[in-house]
């Protein structure tokens, strides 16, 4: 699917937002919690903004929930994280898809466990049909690593006679990539004061525009986000272009 700016479609507020939700730890260590109880917090912060999507125009909401670095954390952390997605998954299932949400997973799911898996697969399954707000989930994503594993799937189909090497070029690879139905990103947020992607979206976000701000993931509000759209909407997006 084309991006905005591949289309030429024109919006004044982003048709398609991407979050960096970072500051769960934090958050919980300035209340004297475990980074845990963060993120549990963290997590009931998506349904709002899932919820305020429609009415400020957001079609599609992409979200980075774990990175393939994020296995660099502690055992306890890592395991608890993982026992949050399975319950939220299982605990939203019915109201994403009663709201008509359709849910994607992005990401390498070789590592995650069977049962994870399994409930990923069914959320998927019961929402695919849905033509509400696309909430694309990266779990166990890195945008190296999806770019890489593209990379090895157009290799293949190089090698074995599907695809020539002349027809390779910018708008090949796309195809390839787990995001490959989703138009880019046109707004990405980094929470918590963190002013860097994080391996995130890379080849997607070429030409998103950037907000990084300090709030803290479990106090972000609907009231923010709306102010960020309102923000992107009067930016000039030339695309490497100069106006008349």
């Amino acid at each position: 699917m084309p991006s905005d700016q591949q289309s030429g479609t024109e919006s004044s507020g982003p048709r398609h937002v991407a979050i960096i939700m970072d500051g769960n730890g934090r958050w919980a260590q300035a209340r004297g919690r475990p980074r845990l109880f963060g993120h549990h917090a963290g997590a009931k912060r998506v349904r709002e903004v899932v919820e305020a999507c429609p009415s400020l125009g957001i079609k599609y909401l992409t979200i980075f929930a774990f990175s393939t670095e994020n296995w660099k954390r502690t055992q306890v952390e890592v395991a608890g994280l993982m026992s949050l997605f399975r319950r939220y998954i299982a605990k939203e299932t019915r109201a994403l898809h009663a709201r008509g949400v359709r849910v994607r997973f992005i990401g390498d799911r070789v590592r995650l466990d069977t049962k994870l898996i399994a409930l990923m697969d069914t959320l998927e399954e019961q929402t695919r049909e849905n033509e509400g707000v696309h909430l694309t989930i990266a779990l166990n994503y890195g945008g190296r690593d999806e770019v890489a594993r593209a990379t090895r799937r157009l290799a293949r189909d190089v090698a074995e006679g599907r695809l020539k090497p002349e027809e390779v070029d910018e708008e090949t690879l796309p195809r390839y990539l787990d995001t490959r139905v989703l138009p880019d990103p046109d707004l990405v947020i980094r929470t918590s004061g963190e002013a860097r992607i994080s391996n995130f979206l890379l080849w997607q976000s070429a030409y998103s525009e950037y907000e990084f701000i300090d709030t803290l993931w479990p106090d972000f509000t609907a009231d923010e986000l709306a102010r960020l759209c309102q923000s992107y909407g009067s930016r000039d997006r030339r695309f490497g272009a100069v106006k008349a």
